[in-house]
């Protein structure tokens, strides 16, 4: 009979083979790095718990055929204190010969001892899935956004997504880049301008990773319910975070007043040419279309040709009329037996994805080779 139980070292190999062919579409076999990886964040991190431990579905035959990972975080809610549990990695392979393993599987990590689950990553059969178990869909958390800065760069890395070979015409495509610019100043939805205003009172530097994690715990004041981050966890984080092969290079940042003293920070991997994700746009209330429009003006200085990252209600407002594109992609799925916690999530007041997911792990932008 089929079983549901704590992941094991032993059970890595098989995950890290599934991780492959089901989450990255690849059916050649798994190398170690992955299920070293896999041990580092989920069985050998500072934070493990062993009550919030990641949980295998194990067929009669001993075979494991699926997997949720779990990343325990302490979170507060207008200072008192909330055990969560990041959901990720959600993954059942021969689907039809047990149809019910990954609703037993989910069902086992929600009744963990945790006052708060979620995942960012929740694509639409997880999500339905979730919703059975009475799990909320948090819309304004769940969209992607894209802008789009040099459109003809945007096209051909959409293409090259799926033949890669396309991309040794970019010095051809780039003259093109130009074409359709606007003669005046102004934002189009094709090209991104840089324009004249409150942002240039302000600068974006070059942070270390412990700047940018002394500062991130100050940021997150605001939410009601937030991270209990310590600037040593996140800046463990930052340094496990450094390569995303995938994404390209990484850029931390803080956005600063002209007397020097912080208001936000951005972070994103993006290589020259190429479109660039945002993991994380944090800023102090007030100031989120300032942090935005240093972000987007160090993107177009770098020549990125667009940028892409994960709504926050929080920023919602300030992306406004710069010519953001948002599309659904996957869902950010909150799941609690406390009201009160549904509700800052549904309110738009915790903040949640990027760092407070799993969007800052390797398993999402980096290669395993």
């Amino acid at each position: 009979m089929s079983e549901i139980r704590p992941l094991e070292e032993h059970d890595l190999p098989a995950i890290a083979d599934m991780f492959r062919v089901i989450l990255r579409k690849n059916s050649i076999p798994a190398t170690p790095s992955l299920p070293s990886y896999l041990k580092a964040i989920f069985l050998d991190a500072p934070y493990f718990d062993p009550q919030l431990a990641s949980k295998v579905h194990v067929r009669s035959d001993g075979r494991v055929s699926g997997f949720m990972g779990v990343l325990p975080l302490r979170m507060e809610l207008r200072g008192e204190p909330v055990r969560a549990a990041i959901c990720g990695s959600f993954m059942v392979e021969a689907h039809e010969e047990d149809p019910f393993a990954g609703a037993r599987l989910l069902r086992e990590v929600l009744s963990g001892p945790q006052d708060l689950s979620f995942s960012e990553t929740s694509n639409d059969i997880s999500t339905t899935m979730w919703r059975k178990m009475r799990a909320t869909v948090a819309a304004p958390y769940s969209l992607e956004w894209l802008r789009v800065m040099r459109p003809a760069s945007f096209l051909l890395e959409v293409g090259a997504a799926h033949f890669a070979a396309l991309r040794y015409l970019k010095p051809l495509v780039s003259p093109f880049d130009t074409l359709g610019r606007p003669r005046r100043a102004r934002q189009t939805w094709s090209h991104y301008v840089p324009l004249a205003g409150k942002a240039d009172a302000f600068t974006d530097t070059q942070a270390s990773e412990t700047e940018v994690a002394a500062l991130i715990p100050n940021l997150l004041a605001s939410f009601a319910l937030r991270p209990q981050w310590t600037p040593q966890q996140l800046e463990a984080m930052l340094l496990h975070a450094r390569t995303k092969a995938v994404h390209g290079e990484r850029v931390l940042r803080i956005v600063r007043t002209g007397s020097g003293k912080p208001i936000g920070l951005f972070i994103y991997y993006g290589d020259p040419g190429r479109i660039g994700r945002v993991v994380q746009i944090i800023a102090v209330t007030g100031q989120e279309a300032t942090v935005i429009d240093r972000l987007l003006r160090h993107a177009e200085e770098r020549g990125m040709a667009a940028m892409r990252g994960r709504t926050q209600p929080a920023l919602l407002e300030a992306m406004l009329g710069r010519k953001f594109a948002f599309v659904h992609a996957s869902s950010t799925v909150v799941h609690s037996r406390r009201p009160e916690l549904i509700e800052a999530v549904t309110s738009g007041h915790a903040f949640l994805n990027g760092f407070a997911g799993e969007g800052w792990t390797r398993l999402i932008g980096d290669r395993f080779d």
